[in-house]
């Protein structure tokens, strides 16, 4: 978009806001850190909401460091006036535990004795920052021009034709501080502001609906439209033509799975065959083995060959005493 229609289409929408919104009162008396925290609680609701938050927080708590070690469920609890108090409370723990392990301690103010530029990129760097905050900080603790813009707000821009997708997914909006004045800066903000926290609470509302067409008439296709249920659509009837392959198609499939079936079973059974034959086979083996045990008995038995030793053990006695008899007889004579 041209700076010109830009610019244009900007003071549109202060214009609009005005018609609706008062601005707030810049605190003036807060420090640096306190600045960025009170940014922690605003950024996604209203100013007198916030501003209860976070003297609830100063005054239930003994100082900042109890608070950054307190759980998000218990920070959440206190913060319950805010739109969004689960998320604002982590924001807030994130920042404050950021700024205990950069510095081991929560004094911000030698940022005011930097240049803006170094100051901004030192907040940029802590966990939990968003660019609202860093912006909000700027503008009411560092005395810059930068004008904090919220996600309800960014929308609203893009919906009015201000900004584009790829500005939008970037957080910025290109040429704001050139359209507001520096001594206008927190009261166009703080009215852009409530613009962005109105769409932030109800999006679909006709509150929102009537500022941004009021804005742009043109703008009905671009706003914020309700997540419609996905019907899945109705499927066509097949045609006969079409079925009877289907029809073919499942009849193979249910032959081929009783086939299956009927494979399975002759499987299931011819393991059992073949146990009961194993089974009818034992007895036979062990016969086979009694036969074998019977035929290996047969040679311890041999009667016959004791006999032989022992006829031929006696041949040699008998020799003897026949030759003992002769020897006899020849003495006789004498």
């Amino acid at each position: 978009m041209a700076s010109n229609n830009r610019a244009t289409q900007i003071n549109k929408v202060i214009k609009v806001v005005k018609k609706y919104y008062q601005p707030a009162e810049p605190e003036q008396d807060r420090g640096v850190l306190e600045h960025l925290l009170f940014a922690c609680c605003l950024e996604n609701s209203l100013h007198n909401d916030a501003t209860q938050v976070f003297e609830s927080l100063s005054q239930d708590y003994f100082d900042w460091n109890e608070v950054r070690v307190t759980s998000i469920r218990e920070l959440a609890e206190l913060m319950k006036p805010l739109n969004d108090p689960k998320s604002s409370a982590t924001r807030l723990k994130r920042v404050l535990q950021s700024l205990f392990e950069s510095h081991y301690s929560y004094d911000l103010e030698p940022m005011r004795k930097q240049n803006i530029g170094q100051s901004v990129k030192q907040l940029a760097k802590y966990k939990g920052a968003s660019s609202f905050t860093v912006a909000y900080v700027t503008q009411n603790a560092l005395g810059g021009h930068s004008i904090p813009v919220n996600k309800g707000l960014l929308q609203s821009m893009l919906s009015v034709g201000v900004i584009s997708e790829s500005e939008a997914n970037k957080n910025t909006v290109p040429g704001l501080e050139r359209a507001v004045a520096k001594n206008r800066g927190f009261e166009v903000g703080s009215l852009l502001h409530q613009l962005g926290v109105e769409l932030h609470r109800s999006p679909y509302g006709p509150t929102i609906r009537k500022y941004l067409l009021e804005i742009d008439p043109k703008c009905k296709d671009r706003l914020p439209k309700r997540p419609s249920k996905k019907v899945e659509p109705k499927k066509p009837a097949p045609s006969k033509a079409k079925a009877e392959p289907k029809k073919a198609e499942k009849a193979k499939a249910t032959g081929k799975a009783a086939a299956a079936k009927t494979t399975g079973k002759a499987a299931v059974k011819k393991p059992a065959k073949k146990a009961a034959a194993g089974k009818a086979a034992k007895p036979a083996k062990k016969k086979v083995v009694k036969k074998a045990a019977a035929s290996k008995s047969k040679p311890k038995k041999k009667p016959a060959k004791k006999k032989v030793v022992k006829k031929t053990a006696k041949s040699p006695a008998k020799t003897k005493k026949k030759k003992t008899k002769k020897k006899i007889s020849k003495r006789k004579p004498r």
